[in-house]
């Protein structure tokens, strides 16, 4: 934890760098943040340097959640110390929307916020994105520490591809092709005609999956400049796929990606849901009345058909940028689009919610399940990419996906005790668990989380933080055995 202090300190140092490069008067606040932020993560490893430094799998989830609390309490410090968000639970809850990349926001004016906190707000989704814990791995072994059991708690989805025998080299990997993403979205938004500032928070918000925006109007603001959004959908596209895809395309391995069942079900559905959302606007919805400005400018076939592409992208990958006010894009829409933050990006990818790959996983051993009734002696195994799969992972899948609605729906439930009502209460639960930014209702795509009661935003923040870690990696802290010596 000491240790993920020290990043933190060292991205506000980059933070307040900015800071002083755009002269808006608050640098000397962001670097104080940094130094007091490096000077704890310092005494903390200096006071545990001599504790056996051995991590098992308990370890590895108490290290992982505390660490993303940690990183979060830690990371209001620019907030509040620059005054750019005074109270402390509207900080705390924009610091834990920056990490879990879930993009809801409590600013009113953003374009307001002096660029170092803008810049601040974005590096807060960048670090989350890959996660903070997989940053740390590249690390660990330096203090003589394996880093296989924090992957597990960071990563503890189904698919355990690696891409290579050791869990730090993986972690570099990732990284690179991480950083490498950010660097050739940054340059095509700014020759498509973003400054360089809006262009580098948008790249390091697009590959986090995150939806933070530099601009009141979010992605609207560039509704005039169609190229804009299709880089930015490119990016959103590729964030959402497995990073370990990424990895065989650049090494030439294209046969693996065309092979993969979780990758065709992913573009499948892009595809499919695009298709549905582009004809329901082109002859049902007024784009021109939801979006926030320049509307058309290729035809009104070329713009119903970015703008479901866009917002059907944002969601499924949980990046959460807008484009247009999806609620106002008739009844059936809405509970489409609803729907689709349910869905999520793909295993090893930065996005949240449930995973493709556990909806392909729950699809194969429904259809399986007709079979097993005709013939119950039958041993019929899930296959996934043809391979069997164990059925523990299966039965993970379901514990997962029962608790994944259980969640969503005692989600609900406690917003609705704040007086919030029906609609912004499930779209409040769904978005929040799911990361994925904008809900419904009163919190739509078009309005912020400001008007959430104080409890209401602890509550979201706990939500962010589940959704984030994969449930099971906070909620076994709750369990009484988790505690116990044996």
């Amino acid at each position: 934890m000491g240790l993920l202090l020290l990043f933190n300190g060292g991205f506000m140092l980059l933070s307040a760098l900015v800071s002083l490069l755009y002269k808006d008067g608050v640098t000397f606040q962001i670097f104080l943040a940094g130094i007091i932020t490096l000077l704890v993560g310092a005494v903390g490893m200096l006071f545990t340097r001599k504790h056996k430094k051995e991590i098992n799998k308990r370890e590895g989830y108490v290290v992982v959640t505390f660490g993303w609390l940690i990183m979060s309490l830690s990371g209001t410090l620019p907030y509040v110390l620059t005054q750019s968000i005074p109270e402390f639970t509207n900080a705390f809850f924009e610091t834990m929307s920056g990490y879990t990349t879930t993009g809801a926001s409590i600013l009113n004016d953003i374009e307001a916020m002096p660029k170092g906190i803008l810049f601040w707000r974005s590096l807060t989704h960048w670090i989350g994105g890959m996660g903070i814990i997989v940053l740390a791995i590249a690390i660990l072994p330096l203090l003589g520490i394996g880093g296989m059991q924090l992957f597990a708690a960071e990563a503890p989805g189904p698919s355990g591809d690696k891409l290579h025998p050791r869990i730090t080299d993986t972690a570099k990997r990732l990284w690179l092709i991480y950083f490498g993403y950010t660097a050739a979205e940054t340059i095509l938004l700014n020759v498509a005609g973003m400054s360089f500032f809006d262009a580098i928070n948008h790249a390091l918000c697009t590959l986090s999956t995150g939806g933070f925006s530099t601009k009141n109007a979010s992605i609207a603001h560039w509704n005039g400049q169609p190229v804009i959004q299709y880089i930015i959908m490119l990016f959103m596209f590729l964030a959402g796929t497995n990073f370990v895809l990424s990895y065989f395309a650049f090494k030439g391995k294209v046969q693996k990606i065309i092979q993969d069942e979780e990758f065709k079900l992913y573009f499948k559905f892009i595809a499919v849901f695009t298709i549905i959302a582009a004809v329901i606007i082109y002859f049902k919805a007024d784009v021109s009345a939801s979006s926030v400005a320049h509307p058309m400018v290729l035809g009104e076939g070329e713009s119903a058909f970015r703008h479901s592409l866009f917002q059907v992208l944002a969601i499924i990958t949980t990046t959460g940028f807008v484009t247009a006010d999806y609620t106002m894009w008739t009844p059936f829409l809405v509970v489409f689009f609803f729907g689709l933050m349910f869905l999520g990006g793909s295993a090893g990818s930065t996005s949240g919610g449930v995973k493709v790959v556990r909806h392909l996983i729950l699809i194969k051993n429904g259809f399986l399940e007709f079979k097993r009734t005709l013939h119950p002696n039958a041993i019929v195994p899930v296959r996934y990419n043809k391979k069997a799969i164990n059925r523990f992972i299966v039965f993970n899948v379901l514990a997962f996906f029962i608790l994944y609605m259980l969640s969503f729906i005692i989600g609900s439930l406690v917003f609705s005790m704040f007086q919030i009502d029906f609609k912004s209460a499930i779209g409040l639960s769904a978005s929040t668990l799911g990361n994925v930014g904008p809900a419904l209702g009163d919190f739509g795509p078009v309005n912020n989380y400001a008007s959430l009661p104080p409890l209401a935003k602890w509550w979201a923040s706990f939500l962010m933080l589940i959704g984030r870690l994969e449930l099971f990696t906070v909620l076994i802290l709750f369990t009484p055995f988790f505690w116990r010596n044996r």
